[in-house]
């Protein structure tokens, strides 16, 4: 007992002492301005609708990756971070999300600013994100190493199944109504990942004579045109929304401490959930945000309030959002697997700027994941300041006509998508994955299955291929490692689980099994108080 408890103060004392040298790095004046010129960004980017925060960070991407690896990492970090607490403003004063995280703030902030309370909307909206980001780093600074720790045995049977699970759950979570078309565009970035040549003995294969093909379809350029270009031709497409009138003064941003701790146990709630659901790979923001609010609904006292105008509501939203990107890195920095479209971006960006995650990253560099943590702890300080103070002025960004913006965009897709390289072949893949992706939301396609396909592309053919050399083409040695086995039996149940003939059979036969035990508790102090 006693060895134990000191092993988890020596954990806790190494984890702190980290973080505390990671803060003084982090605290230099330039480094400020770049935490405070990248928060500011991403909330700009946040609040114009078709800016997403993977288009801001793809493209930012591109023009960052001659710095140095902390300064680019602060300003993309800052920059996720930032768009995804921007969207609340365009969600709470035009009913559309900025970003797609930020849809279920629409059902109560849209309410409250029609009600002549956009003001203390957007305060509550800054502190639950805030709150939320807190909560999420926290787990990022204690989860990610113990993973990193358990990712070490895993192995090419393990990456396979992950790579599978990783695609399966992120299409039935970003596509509920119809499992399948999220799975169809998971299994479709798989497929332009096989393009180029074969990681094992390079062999072409479906490059058809093209040696630009030969080298396989970039991430950057493709995500770029998936998230960029395409929402370039959706705004285009869409008619403008119209602007809530809204009197956004500071004394009506600022949130009384009353307020929020009468929320406490639904921020708490939120921001476990939010990252918890961050962690699973390619789900994202959006979803953590659905399940934040459905689960404040479920349990709330005022359950009539919420859509028609609740704060609990809205700080369920925004807390449970917020708190997924934290959660996103953390398979990022353990597995190499991204928890969503936008921390994809930045996995690629890590590799970009020399910094390889993955299982060894406690061994190689240890210290990375800890700074990881405060970059992410200077964002929120970020969002919480300048979300307050500059309301009023962040609030003018909205009146641009986006006649005028989405030219610029466009062309910084093409410079984005030209940089890393230096080939017309990647702004040519930027406009088609541009146009498939248009065709895609048309039809209700979700995009984040297609970019972690593309992203688990190399991880899945290469473990797939490695297994069957080393083992001969024998598909048993799949069951004879426990990780496997139980990876597997996630993927065999995720698929069952998907249609509603076999969700009811396991719900039912587990409601029979869990039938007997029901009342228990209560029968056992029944029999204590009978004399």
């Amino acid at each position: 007992m006693i060895e134990t408890f000191s092993a988890f103060l020596s954990y806790f004392a190494t984890t702190f002492g980290l973080i505390g040298v990671a803060v003084v790095k982090f605290s230099s004046f330039e480094m400020l301005i770049y935490v405070g010129g990248g928060t500011l960004l991403g909330i700009a980017i946040g609040m114009l609708p078709g800016l997403t925060a993977t288009m801001g960070v793809a493209l930012l991407t591109t023009l960052t990756y001659r710095m140095d690896h902390d300064d680019a990492l602060m300003i993309l970090i800052c920059l996720y971070v930032g768009a995804i607490y921007g969207g609340s403003r365009s969600a709470i004063l035009l009913n559309i999300p900025g970003t797609p995280a930020n849809a279920a703030t629409t059902l109560d902030g849209y309410p409250l600013a029609l009600a002549g309370r956009a003001g203390p909307a957007m305060g509550v909206a800054t502190t639950g994100s805030f709150l939320g980001t807190v909560i999420g780093m926290f787990f990022l600074a204690t989860i990610a190493p113990i993973l990193a720790d358990y990712a070490l045995q895993f192995q090419t049977h393990e990456f396979l199944w992950l790579a599978i699970f990783g695609v399966l759950i992120a299409g039935q979570l970003t596509a509920l109504d119809d499992p399948l078309k999220g799975w169809i565009a998971g299994f479709l970035g798989l497929s332009v990942a096989m393009v180029g040549q074969e990681g094992l003995y390079m062999t072409d294969r479906f490059t058809y004579g093209f040696t630009e093909m030969q080298g396989g379809i970039g991430l950057i350029p493709a995500m770029v045109g998936a998230f960029g270009f395409s929402e370039v031709i959706s705004v285009m497409y869409t008619r403008r929304a119209v602007v809530v009138k809204a009197r956004a003064r500071l004394r009506d941003v600022i949130p009384r401490f009353g307020d929020v701790f009468k929320y406490k146990r639904t921020i708490f709630r939120s921001g476990v959930l939010g990252t918890l659901i961050g962690v699973i790979p390619g789900v994202g923001e959006d979803i953590g945000a659905w399940v934040s609010y459905a689960a404040a609904r479920r349990v709330s006292k005022e359950k009539q309030k919420f859509g028609k105008g609740s704060i609990e509501g809205l700080m369920a939203a925004e807390t449970g959002n917020s708190a997924a990107p934290p959660g996103a890195l953390i398979p990022v920095l353990t597995l190499g697997i991204p928890g969503s479209a936008p921390a994809a971006v930045l996995l690629a960006a890590m590799v970009i700027h020399g910094v390889q995650p993955g299982p060894m990253i406690m061994i190689e560099s240890p210290s990375f994941v800890y700074e990881v943590v405060v970059m992410m702890l200077w964002a929120a300080v970020a969002i919480l300041i300048l979300g307050i103070l500059m309301t009023p002025a962040l609030l003018k960004i909205l009146s641009v006509r986006r006649e005028r913006l989405m030219p610029v965009v466009f062309v910084l897709c093409v410079i984005g998508s030209y940089a890393i390289q230096q080939r017309m072949f990647d702004v040519w893949v930027m406009v088609i994955f541009g146009v498939l992706g248009f065709g895609l939301r048309q039809m209700n396609y979700p995009m984040a299955p297609l970019v972690l396909g593309i992203v688990l592309g190399d991880i899945f053919d290469k473990s797939f291929r490695r297994s069957w050399v080393i083992h001969d083409g024998d598909f048993m040695f799949y069951f004879t490692r426990p990780i496997s086995v139980v990876l597997m039996a996630m993927c065999l149940f995720t698929l069952l689980m998907s249609f509603k003939p076999t969700r009811s059979i396991i719900t039912d036969l587990w409601t029979h099994l869990v039938s007997p035990f029901r009342g228990l508790k209560q029968r056992l102090f029944a029999q204590r108080k009978d004399p």
